[in-house]
């Protein structure tokens, strides 16, 4: 992993404001490293001024300037005129997780579909706020006049459908089951940093389901700068080094591990983990006494 990239993406997220832009395009440079920044956020700029006189236009026609006749505006700019679209036909395609890619071809996954409604909502004069909801990114919208209550909970993945409660209880079932019980809590603003690191998740996964072990590892390099007391990255970053063979690394991250995750109580399932990884670190000691 670059220090200018591990940089960039802890000066885009520590930047005053709550823009998201910065950081998804410093993320896309693991896929793309010679990426300009610069074109795409000139394109969110124009996007926000065009949704925006959309929005103004359907607001004088309703004769109201209501949250709802504003998404409805919005929506129609975004998913009618623009195109947006969920990509179920290719959901795991790392080009989904990239925002250059995502405004390219105007189709992307819950979460870069959400951005792009963000970035370009908030450049329109719209409160748009992510939610981490789990399973299935989301957004919401406070109400005019602040009523309390959630707001309206938008699903940029599905074309920007209106949710109510029982839609969101329905959407954390088929996506985790009974896994996490529904709660307000769940429909929370997500602040950057926990956008970020789940975009950031996303694209490790995928990287470790199509065995692109070098990326992946580039990957936790970043949430580690983001989240640097995350055991699991500090595991899966020695678990990445182990299969690139970098024995040196691979030990330092997993000893370390072993180290830290011993000083808590460990149940089950974190024992069985635990003596997993005792396995790999003795499988490297054997290889470097080998060399010796």
């Amino acid at each position: 992993m670059r220090k200018d990239l591990a940089d960039a993406l802890v000066e885009a997220s520590n930047a005053p404001g709550t823009w998201l832009a910065h950081a998804a395009l410093v993320i896309a440079r693991i896929e793309y490293p010679r990426l300009d920044a610069e074109p795409y956020l000139v394109m969110l700029d124009r996007m926000g001024d065009a949704a925006r006189r959309w929005i103004d236009r359907a607001t004088d026609e309703a004769g109201s300037g209501s949250t709802l006749d504003c998404i409805k505006a919005f929506n129609g700019y975004l998913f009618e005129d623009q195109q947006f679209v969920g990509n179920r036909q290719r959901y795991e395609d790392p080009r989904n997780s990239c925002i250059n890619e995502v405004l390219d071809r105007r189709t992307g996954i819950p979460i870069t579909l959400s951005l792009v409604y963000m970035e370009v909502g908030r450049r329109a004069g719209l409160q748009v706020d992510g939610v981490n909801f789990p399973g299935h990114f989301l957004v919401r919208c406070p109400e005019v006049g602040g009523r309390g209550g959630s707001g309206l909970i938008v699903d940029p993945f599905h074309g920007g459908a209106l949710l109510s409660e029982h839609d969101c209880r329905v959407l954390l079932q088929k996506h985790v089951g009974t896994e996490v019980a529904f709660s307000r809590s769940l429909l929370a603003p997500a602040t950057r940093t926990q956008i970020i690191v789940r975009m950031l998740l996303n694209l490790k996964r995928l990287y470790v389901h199509m065995r692109s072990f070098p990326q992946a590892r580039d990957v936790t390099e970043l949430l580690l700068t983001l989240t640097p007391s995350a055991l699991s990255e500090l595991r899966d970053r020695g678990l990445l080094a182990y299969h690139l063979n970098d024995v040196a690394g691979a030990l330092r991250d997993l000893q370390t591990y072993l180290k830290l995750s011993s000083m808590g109580e460990m149940d089950k399932g974190a024992k069985e983990e635990h003596e997993q990884i005792w396995e790999h670190v003795k499988t490297l000691r054997r290889r470097v006494a080998s060399l010796n």
